[in-house]
């Protein structure tokens, strides 16, 4: 059974599914549905549950709006993809809060040619599991935010809450 559970953030609900103690989707979202819908059709076989209180996800995700910005990275993590894409999403856990990456490094950290940075930016808009795979950390090279799946706002105060400029958020 996946069990999502809703959190209070300052850019809106954060909906987190988990399936046995392992966070399989994580969004933006007040709907915990729109995170279901995005996962394989076996997952989805298990049916949903919503559960009351923010569960252990939940917790990591109110010590990160506390300032405790590495809580998210205790949080074991599960989503389907390429031998490529798991790489490139283990390479993005590793980007620390407060740093960011451009397309072409995170491609370099995944092993991967430099050349790579569309396969790298393929990985980050497949990404299910925001901001526990820190997609919000990697820039384009020419400048700017890019694109973020949940919008550049939510990009930008990720990133102002991880420098610094947004102490306690919660």
């Amino acid at each position: 059974m996946i069990t999502a559970r809703l959190v209070p953030t300052p850019m809106g609900p954060l909906s987190l599914l988990s399936r046995e103690a392992v966070l399989v989707a994580a969004g933006f979202t007040a709907e915990p549905k729109e995170m279901y819908a995005r996962l394989t059709p076996a997952l989805q076989a298990e049916g949903l549950e919503v559960a009351d209180g923010p569960g252990p996800a939940g917790e990591a995700v109110l010590a990160y709006l506390a300032g405790d910005l590495e809580a998210l990275d205790a949080i074991p993590v599960s989503q389907p993809g390429t031998p490529t894409r798991k790489r490139l999403h283990a390479a993005l856990r590793e980007v620390k809060p407060g740093t960011t990456v451009t397309y072409a490094e995170l491609a370099a950290r995944a092993g991967l040619p430099r050349t790579a940075a569309r396969a790298a930016g393929s990985a980050c808009a497949q990404n299910l599991i925001a901001p526990f795979v820190p997609c919000h950390r990697v820039l384009p090279s020419g400048g700017g935010y890019g694109g973020y799946y949940y919008g550049v706002p939510v990009k930008e105060w990720l990133l102002a809450h991880e420098s610094g400029e947004i102490a306690d958020a919660r």
